[in-house]
């Protein structure tokens, strides 16, 4: 193995790794938005008069 290879594993393992916990973070913190709007919505129904 070459160092061209080398950092091109290295260079292609990195940006996997960035674009998975990207995408992870953005759809948990999606669905923990949905969910904490949901919440308020109850709570607001709940305390009205």
């Amino acid at each position: 193995m070459n160092w061209e290879t080398f950092w091109l594993v290295i260079v292609l393992a990195v940006v996997t790794w960035y674009s998975v916990v990207t995408l992870y973070v953005a759809f948990r913190g999606a669905f923990d938005i949905k969910t904490m709007l949901a919440h308020l919505g109850v709570q607001k129904r709940s305390a009205k008069p």
